[in-house]
């Protein structure tokens, strides 16, 4: 079998039976199941939300995207083999370490597949949480180019590229377009300060002032553990963007929840720590990839340039890049993923096959 064979590129063709259409974003898929189904699951497996919570399916892919785009590879090699299922189990051993060292719940009810979450719906906190250990990228182009404030907060001089900041950063930025808030761009991705949020905390959707503290103490204490447990491994965690929401359990209260995912090398800048301490910076995530392509591509000014996107969208589209870039990200992420998790990550032959198979024999949710 070809190694593009195995690759999960479409995963929002799924014959799951769903009450409303399927959503589809560069990497995940999120089937909202009917009430019927939801009611039906959460009695069957004793899901700790109330009985009439709407529940989804969410369906990752092996899709690679960067600077906004997806790439494929030569030889009909759409995606990353094992890129979906090392993303995945990253990411639930974080939220599964948050929780033990009592820090908050995350959306996952059930791990039915490698590919697969079962999730319960959240109202999501309309920023992204980012947080940065060490100056480097986007950050440090600007403050090479003489720009100190970031998100409200003053950098002092003499900072040099790639070194360890002062202290942990929370730069947020805006989740989707936002209206009518004073000073905040009606824009995607646009930066933020603390004092945008607490002025604005409903805009945001947070419910009070004091969740907007709780939010941030959350992000501090998440980034912490990862960092930590990665530091175990000789590997630095650099910076992340983590995303917040609001679920209600079983017992009726409302509680703040980490949410999407946390801690991978799709989210995160990860650097090889035996490498750093040798002067060189060594990616083990998918910063290495962007990197690729900005060194590939003869105007790279394409990829970086927010007003040439849809010359971005066509060097996408019409060029098939070399096979070995795609394996290189597949060892990456792989290979990260049993570093964090400690055991080996299974790429199935057929995902496809195997999920629509276990969706229908356990959970009966194939229409």
């Amino acid at each position: 079998m070809r190694a593009a064979d195995t690759v999960l590129a479409v995963n929002n063709d799924l014959p799951i039976r769903t009450r409303q259409a399927v959503h589809s974003g560069k990497v995940r898929s999120v089937y909202w199941l009917t009430d019927e189904d939801s009611a039906r699951l959460i009695q069957e497996h004793n899901y700790p939300v109330l009985p009439d919570a709407p529940l989804a399916i969410m369906v990752i892919s092996d899709r690679l995207s960067a600077f906004d785009c997806v790439w494929h590879a030569e030889g009909g090699m759409a995606g990353v083999p094992g890129k979906g299922a090392a993303l995945n189990a990253i990411a639930s051993h974080w939220f599964n370490l948050f929780r033990e060292q009592g820090l908050a719940d995350s959306h996952i009810l059930d791990i039915p597949h490698p590919f697969v979450w079962i999730v319960q719906k959240a109202r999501p906190v309309m920023i992204e949480a980012i947080c940065r250990q060490y100056i480097t990228g986007s950050m440090w182009r600007a403050y090479s180019a003489g720009e100190r404030e970031f998100c409200g907060i003053t950098l002092p001089d003499g900072l040099r590229k790639d070194q360890r900041l002062p202290e942990l950063l929370m730069t947020p930025s805006t989740k989707g377009i936002l209206t009518g808030i004073a000073g905040v761009p009606e824009a995607d991705d646009v930066n933020i300060s603390r004092q945008d949020i607490v002025n604005n905390y409903a805009a945001f959707n947070f419910r009070s002032t004091d969740d907007v503290s709780h939010y941030e103490k959350l992000l501090r204490e998440g980034f912490d553990v990862i960092s930590n447990a990665l530091a175990s491994l000789d590997q630095i965690f650099v910076d992340t963007k983590f995303e917040f929401g609001y679920v209600t359990d079983q017992n009726g209260a409302e509680k703040l929840i980490y949410m999407d995912e946390v801690g991978t090398p799709d989210s995160s800048r990860i650097w090889d720590g035996p490498a750093y301490r040798e002067g060189r910076i060594v990616e083990q995530s998918k910063e290495a990839f962007r990197q690729f392509l900005l060194q590939h591509f003869p105007d790279p000014d394409i990829l970086l340039n927010k007003t040439r996107m849809p010359e971005r969208i066509a060097l996408a589209r019409d060029n098939a890049l070399p096979l070995d870039a795609m394996m290189q990200v597949s060892d990456t992420y792989v290979g990260m993923a049993e570093k964090i998790t400690g055991g080996n990550i299974r790429l199935p032959d057929n995902p496809r096959a195997e999920i629509i198979d276990v969706l229908s024999s356990r959970y009966g949710l194939v229409a």
